[in-house]
Formats: structure tokens, sequence, C-alpha cells
């Protein structure tokens, strides 16, 4: 499969191909370099953006609100940004959030959840799930209807989504709408496109294990079931969207994860960008593939969530 041109000087350089960092340079190091690395110069303006927090025992968990026009209440997208589980940051997805209000015409939160290894699974899912109980806590103030929440996440922030729908769902919440773009889901990286595509492009499978051990610990070669979705019983989850890169080492997990939805009766929409590497959001907005792959998680997501509520059960 050839590299979508878009990509394919970028792909080129070993420099942007992410794998294990040499152990004697300190993870603060990796971490700045892959955040500037990652940084939209060009974020497009939205109507507000305004800095919240979530005061918890672990800490203040950032939140970061967009809203593509300024009066009405709107539904409410609660996105996490991917890096590995390691690095990335509400700063990182800047970008990609205001380019999601503004496609889909939904407020964005955006949640600085804390970050591996110091603090492992599940504390990125825990703040997720801390982050939702915000969201309607300030639903009057920010004008977001939490009766119309979806979650997105990229890479892993997918993987961060994923876990805490699942959550939700055990708990009783309501949910409308998951949005899974390239999600990592798989920690023993044992698909078929992990030996394909070891070397990358952008992301290698060898990057992808570093990832792994830092977001699970000890815990990486035996992992908690709830760290694990591709062996949960899925079954409940909302209308759930799935985007795949034919050139990304997590292509196969994320084909598998697709098809497991849908063997669960999830209402699955599922699209793979053949000749896409990883990350496409982040590589190039103006690129026709990362103008698809918005528009594709844009349109789902309104159609979710401005869709008429389900009408309740008689045990509601």
């Amino acid at each position: 499969m050839d590299i979508d041109p878009d990509f394919a000087t970028f792909a080129a350089d070993p420099r942007n191909t992410v794998r294990p960092p040499p152990p004697h340079v300190p993870l603060g190091k990796v971490r700045a370099a892959a955040n500037a690395a990652m940084i939209d110069t060009a974020p497009p303006p939205v109507a507000v953006v305004q800095d919240g927090r979530v005061v918890t025992a672990r800490g203040d968990i950032p939140l970061r609100l967009y809203r593509p026009q300024l009066h009405g209440v709107l539904p409410v997208i609660v996105f996490a940004h991917g890096g590995g589980f390691v690095w990335g940051s509400i700063d990182t997805h800047d970008g990609i959030c205001r380019r999601l209000a503004l496609a889909s015409g939904m407020a964005v939160v955006s949640v600085g959840y804390r970050l591996a290894p110091e603090a492992p699974f599940p504390a990125a899912r825990d703040d997720v799930l801390a982050a939702v109980g915000r969201v309607g806590d300030l639903a009057e103030a920010w004008q977001i209807d939490p009766a119309r929440l979806g979650l997105c996440g990229d890479s892993a922030g997918g993987h961060v989504v994923l876990t805490a729908a699942l959550a939700l769902r055990s708990a009783g919440a309501g949910l409308r709408h998951l949005a899974l773009i390239y999600p990592a889901v798989d920690p023993a990286c044992a698909s078929a496109s992990h030996l394909r595509l070891a070397e990358g492009p952008i992301l290698s499978s060898a990057g992808m294990r570093w990832f792994w051990q830092a977001c699970l610990g000890e815990a990486v070669a035996d992992p908690p079931e709830a760290a694990v979705p591709l062996a949960a019983d899925l079954a409940g989850l909302p209308p759930t969207v799935v985007v795949t890169a034919g050139l990304d080492p997590l292509c196969d997990e994320g084909d598998a994860l697709a098809r497991r939805l849908n063997e669960h009766g999830v209402v699955v929409d599922w699209r793979r960008f053949d000749g896409a590497p990883h990350g496409i959001l982040s590589l190039d907005p103006e690129a026709g593939a990362s103008r698809a792959c918005l528009a594709f998680v844009a349109g789902a997501a309104a159609a979710s969530l401005r869709a008429a509520p389900p009408a309740p059960t008689p045990e509601d």
C-alpha cells in the first residue's frame, strides 16, 4: 500500500518515527519535544475558549471548553487527547478540538488527564469520568446539555474514552455517542499490522509497546480486564465511530474492535483511511485525509447528539 502523498515527506524523515526514547534521556525532555512537535501552529478561531478544572482528591484536572457559537445550549463532546498515555495535552490538541467544534456545531470539552508512567491505568480513565461529572455541574455556566453527551479520543485517547464509556455504562449513566480515532486497544500489540508495519511510518510497534509498558507498568504482561476493551462485553455502548489508518500498526486492532462492536449489537460507523499513517488529524490538518477524517467524525457526532433522545423504558 502506497502512502498518501500528503504525508509522504513527513513520514520519510526518520526523526518523525515514534520509537522508545533512549533510556538516558529524561522523560520530561522527551515529553517537551514530543509536545512541541504536535502543536498546531495555525488553530482556527472559535467563538468561545474557556479554561476550567475538576477538583479531585488526586489533584486538579484541567479542562478547556470550545464553543463554535456564543449563545444557545449545545450538545457536548468530552475529548481525550492522544500521545501514547505518556505525552500530549490540552494544548497539543487545541487545534483538533477547535476544528471538531466548528465542524460538528457541538461544544467540545478537552480533558488534561494525568499521564503515565507517573499515573498508570486507570488514572486517565478516572479523570475523564470526573470530567463527565463536572460537565453536568457546569452545564448552565457553559451553556451545554449533559443529556446530549459524546466521548471522543484519538490514539491512546481512544482507549481512555472507550474504557470510560464502559464504566459509564456499568454505572447506568447516559451516553449518546462515542468516537474512537485510530484507537490503541490491544496491549499485546499482537495483530498482523504490528508485524507488517513494525517500523511505521510515524508510529513504530516498539514505540507502542513502550507506551503500553508506561501505561500498565508491571501488569503489561497480564493486564486487568478493564484495560483490554477488545476482550470486554461491549453490548450497550452508544452509536460508535471507529476510524483506522491503513499504514498504522494499530490498524488491525481498530478494525477488530469495530467488528466486535457490531457483533455485540452496537451501531458502528467504521471507516479506514488506506494510505494514511497513524495520527491523521495531528500531522497536517489541511491534508485531504485529515479533512475527510474530521468531517466524518464531526458529522457522525452531530447526527447522534442532535437526534431526539431515546424513548424512556417502562423502568425509567
